[in-house]
């Protein structure tokens, strides 16, 4: 490999996944990547221009988890959220917010930001030809709005959730949820990522009742806060304040359909697909609907899931991968995936561009970084 080109990174210095990924470079004998931070793209894109235009992989990784990041986001998307009726903060605000762990401020505004940068990154790239970009950043983009995703999957025939359109309000909500003869619903952030902005919401059993609903989020003194614990919300008030919140800035309502059981507890998967081809998987177990594993879930055993699931439902459910994968411009493509209850079909419930951090998996011997890697240079 020493003939390899070299790479390129944009990350957050720092961050368990450049540090990962820098000490797979260096299993495969490769100098380090060259790291420019997301603060820096968001704030002076023309950085990427003042490297020369030699051949080299550029990487993107996952911008989360940096509280400047998260500043200059907010400020370079408080434009276009003025349009969309959702949560703001003026961008002369923002240096001034104090840090909060855990606090969801202005989702919208924030992703729309990101979309900025991605097509700052986008326009920088066009004057690099020779740089071989492994996730494109408008595949990046659509890959953060699971209501663009879900309805392109299911114009392929891919299987996934029914889900509702146009649903802004608590009262929309439980009218189509009516429509539909549907009990319980997943109301996710439509930008959202690792459980972040999610609740699953089920209507009363009489006329007029709100309903409950089980989500990570919590109300506290200056706003919303994602929490590591699940808990059932059952308060007519704090019901609809939480899916007040989330509908306002934009989700992907969807039937929560019955999961199929390993061991008594529900299941899904993530399987990531690199260069189209499913690869590494992770059974994710819990015993209520919300299977992430920082969210009380725990991986499950995967000879288990191999002797459980039909294998002609396994491969038709790999194929769906498969075709989903090969909508994106993408390197890699973390794909969740749930089997009907008793195995009777599956559904792709969403894809993520940066689902790829799957630490202590290997398969042939390779992490997953390394297995990028690999591919990334055939």
């Amino acid at each position: 490999m020493s003939a390899a080109p070299p790479f390129l990174l944009i990350g957050n210095p720092g961050n368990r996944r450049v540090t990962l990924f820098q000490e797979a470079l260096v299993r495969a004998g490769l100098p380090p990547a060259h790291v420019v931070s997301w603060e820096t793209v968001a704030r002076a894109p023309d950085v990427l221009l003042e490297l020369p235009d030699t051949e080299r992989c550029v990487r993107i990784d996952a911008a989360g988890e940096d509280a400047e990041v998260e500043r200059a986001f907010l400020k370079r998307g408080h434009a276009d959220a003025l349009f969309d009726g959702c949560d703001l903060v003026p961008p002369e605000q923002v240096d001034a917010l104090p840090p909060e762990h855990g606090r969801v401020l202005c989702p919208r505004q924030h992703h729309l930001g990101f979309l900025r940068v991605l097509e700052d990154l986008a326009a920088r790239f066009a004057q690099r030809p020779r740089w071989r970009v492994l996730s494109q950043p408008s595949a990046i983009a659509s890959l953060f709005d699971k209501r663009i995703t879900s309805r392109r999957y299911a114009a392929l025939g891919i299987p996934v959730p029914p889900y509702l359109d146009d649903i802004t309000t608590p009262e929309a909500l439980r009218q189509g949820m009516s429509e539909a003869c549907w009990r319980e619903v997943f109301v996710k952030l439509s930008c959202g990522s690792s459980a972040s902005c999610l609740a699953v919401y089920r209507v009363g059993r009489t006329p007029g009742s709100e309903g409950s609903l089980l989500t990570s989020l919590h109300r506290g003194a200056t706003g919303w806060f994602n929490s590591l614990k699940v808990r059932r919300v059952s308060d007519a008030a704090e019901v609809d304040a939480v899916l007040s919140f989330l509908l306002r800035e934009g989700s992907q309502v969807e039937q929560a359909r019955p999961k199929a059981r390993l061991g008594g507890d529900v299941f899904d998967c993530r399987i990531l697909a690199v260069r189209g081809e499913p690869v590494f998987t992770v059974v994710r177990q819990s015993r209520h609907p919300i299977t992430n594993l920082h969210l009380g879930g725990y991986r499950g055993d995967l000879d288990a899931f191999h002797a459980a699931v039909p294998p002609r439902e396994l491969e038709a459910a790999l194929e769906s991968c498969r075709a989903v994968a090969r909508t994106h411009d993408c390197l890699h493509v973390g794909i969740d995936l749930m089997f009907e209850e008793f195995f009777h079909g599956h559904r792709v419930l969403e894809a993520n561009a940066f689902g790829d951090l799957l630490p202590g998996l290997t398969r042939d011997g390779l992490s997953v970084y390394d297995w990028e890697i690999r591919e990334a240079l055939r």
